[in-house]
């Protein structure tokens, strides 16, 4: 198994660890390259004015973490065009559907860009010219590769021409159309072409040869090569804007039913949600992978989590242990009694926890990990529908109807593969995610709740906790009056989405709480299904690769209703702009 993610920056350290490994691909497999192609590639990341390109570089990784493939693409977004400078596996890393799997997403990215269409070389085939028929079978089967996909060389010009006299490694200039119907023109390809051949090769091509090689492109619109190892076929148009949500479910959820009058985090919450969002056609349904318990102690302390599963796994299937006393004086000591301790490791009188507390919250902490890896991946939206919450439960301590915080969790995994930004939008302040993320600035904390002190959690959530050490003004709380109008609201949630904006994110993690609407038992805001639609836009005009976890809510009456409105403006918001040039 293996997942395809796009490497931002080599700043981060998840991403040197894969550039040191790509840069050992390259040198296996391409041991007469020039070193200086390869010494430039993590520059090329972060600097596109001096090589006067964009570049995206994709990896497909392991579970470990090791490279088994990447791609490197380069945008002329001033010629309309990407072209796949490199694709490679790793050596003895072929089959597995590693190369199929890169160059399909590879093909996603670059229909993304609203180009032209996608240009890269590849080795001729021609047996006049290859003598050594080993080379000769390994480029056909690479051309055969491509023909897959409606790619293939454009034919009727000197682009395969030797650089040298003598030359013998020459290359097609192969078109992908990426399944638009559209032709190329030739003024538009001889663009293409220069900007290739001079931001490429200007060191070792003279002017005099990129005027030749471009002037030989005489046909319009251009033309390709007809099929000679696949059937001619019309390939189908990737629809990117129109690209469903993930939906990762933590079907497991209802072995957690406390039954206790006044108890709201109940099962039916998720049967609500899923009854509508499935009318809105924009979800597909993804199984939760299993995670190690290592991802949930990264957050949360162990000896707390090792409480829990103990404690959980010692009462019978009827049994809820509530708090009786805290210990305000003495945290060095935990009491031994199982009993004792809850009040040990609990903030508060009404949270119980159950034989299943534990396995139901393992169950929400995997759905949110699975749907951090679909971001990673290709999913630039995915929604992890789980109970129970999370977003109170700090790092040492549970609360809230919340166990692990499962937002907090992922928002982690995903800090080692560039920063983020985890946004609460639950009518109650994320406690939890502040008080794990306080100290750091790799994950931008913003809250957007019910004032404090008279709104539970009661004492946290002013907007003078702002972080602290190197988490200094990296936290973010936004308490709100215990009555507002929805303007207010949107007015509060567009400030805060303009600091994530200037944080700069790689990714962004929604703390969902549909507690905010109108009538919610545990809230007194006034949102409708429309305020929610217009607040997802506005959240989707992030454009981010984007997780949401869901948290609060408990009106069932409206709960389905309320999340629908806003993941179908979270997906129009994020693919308004690919919308409008369609």
């Amino acid at each position: 198994m293996f997942r395809i993610r796009r490497i931002f920056d080599s700043v981060v350290p998840s991403n040197q660890r894969a550039i040191s490994q790509v840069l050992e691909i390259l040198r296996a497999q391409f041991p007469t390259a020039r070193p200086i192609d390869f010494e430039k590639l993590p520059e090329q990341l972060t600097d596109p004015l001096k090589y006067h390109y964009r570049s995206l570089l994709l990896v497909a990784e392991d579970g470990l973490g090791k490279v088994k493939g990447f791609a490197m693409l380069l945008h002329f977004p001033d010629v309309r065009a990407v072209y796949l400078e490199l694709i490679s596996a790793a050596p003895k890393g072929t089959g597995g559907g590693i190369g199929g799997a890169l160059y399909e997403r590879v093909r996603e990215e670059a229909l993304a860009l609203r180009p032209l269409g996608l240009f890269f070389e590849c080795s001729v085939d021609d047996p006049l010219v290859i003598q050594d028929q080993a080379v000769l079978k390994n480029n056909k089967a690479r051309l055969k590769f491509y023909e897959r996909y409606g790619a293939r060389p454009i034919i009727n010009n000197d682009y395969a021409s030797p650089v040298r006299p003598g030359d013998r490694d020459l290359y097609f200039l192969v078109y992908d159309n990426l399944g638009q119907s559209c032709p190329l023109p030739r003024t538009a390809l001889r663009k293409i072409v220069r900007a290739v051949l001079e931001r490429k090769y200007g060191d070792l091509l003279s002017e005099s040869q990129i005027k030749e090689v471009v002037r030989s492109f005489r046909d319009d619109p251009a033309q390709l090569r007809a099929s000679r190892y696949q059937k001619e076929r019309t390939t189908t148009k990737y629809d990117i804007p129109h690209k469903p949500i993930a939906l990762i479910v933590n079907e497991g959820h209802d072995i957690h039913h406390v039954k206790d009058r006044g108890y709201v985090e109940a099962p039916v919450r998720i049967a609500s949600i899923l009854h509508e969002i499935d009318k809105s056609g924009l979800f597909r349904r993804l199984n939760p992978r299993r995670m190690a318990e290592r991802h949930i102690k990264a957050v949360h302390d162990r000896h707390f989590v090792d409480y829990l599963r103990r404690a959980c796994a010692s009462l019978s299937p009827t049994q809820s242990i509530y708090p009786i006393i805290f210990p305000l004086r003495n945290l060095q000591k935990p009491p031994k009694d199982i009993e004792l301790q809850v009040g040990y490791y609990c903030m508060d009188t009404f949270t119980p926890f159950s034989s299943n507390a534990y396995k139901a919250a393992r169950g929400a902490v995997d759905c949110a990990l699975t749907g951090a890896e679909e971001i990673l991946s290709d999913s630039p939206l995915a929604y992890a529908l789980v109970r129970p919450p999370g977003h109170h439960a700090e790092r040492r301590v549970f609360g809230g109807f919340c166990y692990f915080n499962s937002s907090a969790i992922a928002a982690h995994y995903l800090s080692q593969f560039g920063r983020v930004a985890l946004l609460d939008l639950d009518y109650h302040h994320g406690n939890g995610s502040q008080d794990i993320f306080y100290t750091r600035d790799d994950v931008l904390t913003l809250s957007i709740h019910g004032a404090p002190p008279d709104i539970y959690p009661h004492f946290s959530g002013f907007s003078n906790e702002r972080g602290e050490d190197a988490g200094l003004g990296f936290n973010c709380n936004y308490p709100l009056p215990f009555q507002i109008t929805a303007e207010r609201y949107r007015r509060t949630l567009h400030e805060a989405i303009n600091r994530i904006r200037s944080y700069k994110p790689r990714f962004l993690v929604i703390a969902l709480g549909l507690d905010t609407a109108k009538d919610d038992p545990t809230g007194s805001w006034p949102l409708m299904p429309a305020d929610f639609c217009v607040n997802g836009q506005l959240v989707g005009q992030l454009k981010l690769p984007t997780l949401v976890v869901q948290e609060g809510g408990y009106r069932t009456r409206t709960l389905g209703m309320n999340a629908r409105h806003f993941f179908e403006g979270l997906w129009e918001g994020h693919n308004h702009s690919l919308l409008q040039k369609k």
